[in-house]
């Protein structure tokens, strides 16, 4: 009996892995030209999570934000390490990559410029 899991899973299991992190946040995707900014209200604009399935294997790409004065480096790779095993552990599929690029430095929620 096969199961198929869908593209839209695995990117929810990413993203719910990644909320889970403190002190990151899975930045907005950029706008592609001609896109116009929504009004507030309106449809929430894509997080920039992208991810790949080949066969048995799967890739990931975030962009993340990272609040200020965190270690950079220490978090992209808890968020990696974290989004490979839990892919893993919940679809069986292998994780051949989670690429993290850090997008921005933020002020800490609650913080006041």
């Amino acid at each position: 009996m096969d199961v198929e899991i869908s593209k839209s899973v695995l990117t929810d299991i990413a993203a719910t892995t990644l909320e889970g992190i403190e002190g990151i946040e899975v930045a907005a995707a950029p706008l592609k030209v001609g896109e116009v900014l929504r009004q507030q209200g309106g449809p929430r604009r894509s997080r920039a999570l992208k991810v790949t399935r080949e066969g048995g294997q799967v890739s990931v790409d975030v962009g993340l934000n990272v609040e200020y004065g965190r270690n950079l480096v220490g978090l992209a790779h808890q968020a990696q390490r974290a989004v490979c095993e839990n892919v893993e552990l919940m679809t069986g599929l292998k994780v051949k990559a989670v690429n993290v690029t850090v997008l921005s430095v933020v002020l800490p929620r609650g913080a006041s410029a």
